[in-house]
């Protein structure tokens, strides 16, 4: 999750530019900085007199951003960070020399700032933005080498911003939508769903030429919540691409992300955050002849609390969605016992049945008991992401399960009054065939187990 080897390429890198470090404030903390996706803001264009400035801008923005869905209902996930960046001038650079507006609109201006932002990148007035990346990193590699998310903000009061490896933005009219839209693009993979030019779209989260209503990938929100497939345009390459919604906030400024964005920005959290903060015991600091024993989760749970959890004891249930559980001498065998506890999130933001992947979390205890007690107990955390495709399908189910440890798996082919149809042995990290051509056309679940434990169920429907 971390970009330490972002950060030895800038150590090895030092000649070129000089390591300085700055002063590091926190704004918002959550928790451990590797468990958690640290927001690092840097300050361009604020001279050392204007850092509280700069403090409040920061907070104004982290502020703003945890007020609007889905930030609001997963913040414990993040920290926010501010590093006091000095400049010699306030502002940025505007050449005047854009040619999508009559310049200047403001008068032009060439500043001594850190970062050299500038106005009129490419020639958009309102594309604010800076190429000098080995300045962006070395800061950030010698100051706060576990950011997960760049943000530069510029010290203007004039309309702009960028998204890209790092997102800017300036600090005047809108600046707080501003960061959240950019923060769309660099960290959560989402396309303006305004039209940004021929050329300038991909295949996205919210974007795609695909217009079969079965087919496309946000099939599962279709008719919910002014889900639908809307045209970028009317003619030319505009009207081959089509976009979820038609007032989501990445088309306006000011509205808040649609359904299927919001569900980008879970499944992205989900896939560089575990919701299991800890565990206990880590290792084994049982007492050998006590009973019973104690297993405890922590979660970081979103606001309201909508994960799940499955334990089992040697393969059989043994509780559910609970954070702690007592084992009692008569639970467990003599020699090995497992107790696995599986944790996923069941928030109403996330419509996975027909979603491709699903990340799944556990932790396993390994206990091993005697006639004396209990001679060791140890443990092992995994994330799992598991994707099935394409869905709906003819013949064959393509299903990759990717975890640290998955020796024996398995998927189980169920119907949807409780026969399992086919059993078959996949591997981890292989996509994996299945052959679905025997069955009848309708809708099916696709159980996937891990040592004869559940990890997840995905609905799938055969053509």
């Amino acid at each position: 999750m971390k970009h330490q080897l972002l950060y030895i390429l800038c150590l090895l890198n030092i000649g070129f530019v000089n390591a300085q470090v700055f002063d590091v404030e926190t704004i918002k903390r959550s928790g451990d900085n590797n468990k958690r996706i640290n927001l690092v803001l840097l300050s361009e264009g604020y001279q050392t007199s204007e850092f509280s400035k700069f403090i409040t801008d920061a907070t104004s923005f982290s502020n703003a951003m945890f007020t609007q869905s889905p930030f609001k209902e997963y913040a414990d996930y993040f920290n926010v960070f501010a590093i006091k960046v000095p400049s010699n001038q306030s502002g940025t650079d505007h050449p005047a020399n854009a040619t999508d507006v009559t310049e200047p609109v403001f008068p032009a201006a060439t500043l001594d700032t850190y970062f050299n932002t500038s106005f009129d990148t490419s020639g958009y007035h309102r594309l604010l933005y800076t190429y000098n990346s080995a300045k962006v990193y070395n800061v950030l590699a010698n100051n706060f080498p576990e950011y997960d998310q760049p943000i530069i903000l510029v010290n203007s009061p004039e309309y702009g911003g960028a998204g890209g490896p790092y997102a800017v933005s300036s600090t005047g009219t809108s600046a707080n939508e501003i960061v959240i839209h950019e923060l769309g693009h660099s960290l959560f993979n989402l396309k303006d769903e305004y039209y940004p030019g021929d050329g300038n779209l991909n295949e996205a989260t919210n974007a795609t030429q695909e217009s079969n209503p079965a087919l496309v990938k946000w099939k599962n929100w279709m008719g919910i919540d002014a889900i639908n497939i809307y045209p970028y345009g009317s003619s030319g390459e505009s009207a081959t691409w089509n976009r979820p919604h038609q007032s989501c906030k990445m088309r306006y400024l000011g509205f808040d992300f649609c359904s299927v964005c919001q569900e980008g920005i879970i499944e992205k959290i989900h896939s560089l955050v575990s919701p299991i903060d800890s565990y206990l015991p880590a290792s084994n600091t049982v007492n050998p002849t006590a009973y019973p024993i104690d297993f405890e989760l922590n979660l970081i749970k979103p606001i309201p609390n909508t994960l799940k959890n499955t334990w089992t004891l040697n393969a059989s249930n043994f509780a559910n969605d609970v954070d702690n559980i007592s084992i009692a001498e008569n639970d467990l065998n003599t020699g090995t016992n497992d107790l696995t506890v599986v944790v996923h999130d069941d928030s109403p933001m996330l419509k996975i049945d027909n979603h491709e992947t699903t990340h799944v979390y556990s932790v396993t205890w390994t206990i091993t008991k005697s006639a004396l007690g209990i001679d060791d107990i140890s443990s092992k955390q995994n994330d799992f992401n598991i994707s099935l495709f394409p869905n709906p399908s003819n013949n064959i189910l393509n299903l990759k399960v990717e975890g640290k440890s998955a020796a024996s798996l398995k998927v189980d082919i169920i119907s949807l009054d409780g026969k399992r149809l086919q059993s078959t042995k996949i591997s981890n990290y292989e996509n994996n065939k299945i052959d679905i051509s025997r069955l009848s056309q309708g809708m099916y679940l696709a159980n996937v187990y891990l040592n004869n434990m559940l990890l997840t169920s995905k609905r799938f429907v055969k053509n």
